[in-house]
């Protein structure tokens, strides 16, 4: 069993190797596998992860069953967007979806900004379980893009939102 919990330093190596291989299982079929270790390595350095851990508008959280990591998802407020919280990240390991970690982590994060009103994310367009896990959590479709993820991408996305009050 999986218990949601708030991340620590000491995860941070696991929670990197979790996105390594869960990116690797969800997009190297739709990016290859070269631009996905390009963005991995970026996205989720050491560094990267250690930014978001230590955030004070956000929320960095794991799912653990005190052998490994089996999830994470981390969020925060949006900088320029008043009452709204962006979930930046919420994956979990292949080998352990469709079992309710992503539901209980979600869960767990839309208690964390009582001052949000709204939930927001981007979800590459190609990704279609993942559009269909969100949008069954009452996220609707409010934009398309291209370069989700920052400038450097040309990823397109679909801008997901859920009002949370």
């Amino acid at each position: 069993m999986f218990f949601v919990r708030t991340a620590t330093e000491s995860d941070m190596e696991k929670v990197r190797r979790l996105l390594h291989e869960t990116w690797h299982a969800t997009y190297d079929a739709f990016h290859g596998a070269a631009k996905v270790e390009e963005i991995t390595r970026q996205w989720h350095s050491p560094a990267a992860l250690k930014a978001q851990l230590e955030r004070r508008d956000g929320e960095f959280l794991v799912a653990d069953d005190g052998r490994r990591i089996g999830g994470m998802a981390f969020a925060a407020m949006a900088p320029k967007m008043a009452k709204t919280a962006i979930l930046h990240q919420l994956y979990v390991h292949p080998s352990l979806q469709r079992q309710g970690i992503g539901r209980d982590l979600f869960a767990e994060l839309e208690t964390c900004f009582p001052d949000a009103e709204v939930m927001r994310l981007e979800v590459d367009e190609k990704n279609s379980g993942v559009i269909a896990f969100y949008t069954a959590h009452g996220f609707n479709e409010v934009d398309r893009i291209g370069g989700g993820g920052g400038e450097a991408s040309e990823i397109a996305v679909r801008v997901l939102e859920k009002t949370l009050k």
